[in-house]
């Protein structure tokens, strides 16, 4: 009921104007992570915001053009991804280097060894889950992930959840059956980061 609230809002902010409209759109994409937003405001910022968008394109007679707005949505989900790998890197890391408390620096070499085995999925699936997308980015930064493997990661998981959750709104407005499928793929991934978390729990407690 919440995620339905929510839609119908953004469906309202049509009467922005097809650009302003998907420049608000695409600006939300990009803070959700970039600025961290997300973490306090999940539903705004995700899933809800680009199946909305394209149900928004869907009812616009063509106005807002749903290539553009759907590839804009993955670029800067993109981007937000990269700015907290940046901001972790290039400002946690060193922070956190100078606390001289064994807690954390047990706990960055257990990051480390988690993103060097599982880095790249873990990057991948974080983008489908909301608190996940916010802080996975940053804390890869601070593990000091491989960059070529998190630009990778990260281009896979903005583009299949962004562009791929913004198409399904526009097609689930004409074909029902788009929608279900959306939900059945949100399903896999939830599943499989679950089952990815509970092995990587049992490989570092053996």
């Amino acid at each position: 009921m919440l995620h339905a609230s929510i839609s119908d809002q953004i469906v309202g902010w049509s009467s922005l104007g097809p650009w302003l409209f998907t420049a608000t759109v695409w600006a939300l994409v990009f803070a959700g992570t970039g600025l961290f937003i997300g973490a306090f405001i999940p539903f705004i910022t995700g899933d809800s915001l680009v199946f909305a968008a394209g149900l928004v394109a869907a009812s616009s007679n063509g106005n807002i053009n749903i290539w553009v707005m759907a590839i804009g949505v993955g670029i800067f989900a993109w981007l937000g991804d990269q700015v907290g790998f940046a901001i972790g890197r290039h400002f946690g890391r060193p922070y956190l280097d100078k606390r001289k408390g064994r807690w954390i620096r047990s706990a960055i070499a257990r990051s480390e060894k988690l993103f060097m085995a599982w880095g790249w999925w873990a990057v991948v699936v974080a983008r489908f889950m909301p608190w996940a997308r916010v802080f996975v980015p940053p804390i890869a930064g601070i593990a000091k992930m491989n960059y070529y493997k998190f630009f990778s990661s990260n281009a896979v998981g903005a583009f299949a959840w962004g562009s791929g959750l913004t198409l399904a709104g526009f097609y689930s407005a004409t074909v029902p059956a788009v929608k279900t499928a959306s939900y059945a793929i949100a399903a896999f991934f939830i599943v499989a980061s679950a089952l990815a978390g509970i092995r990587v729990y049992l490989k570092n407690k053996r």
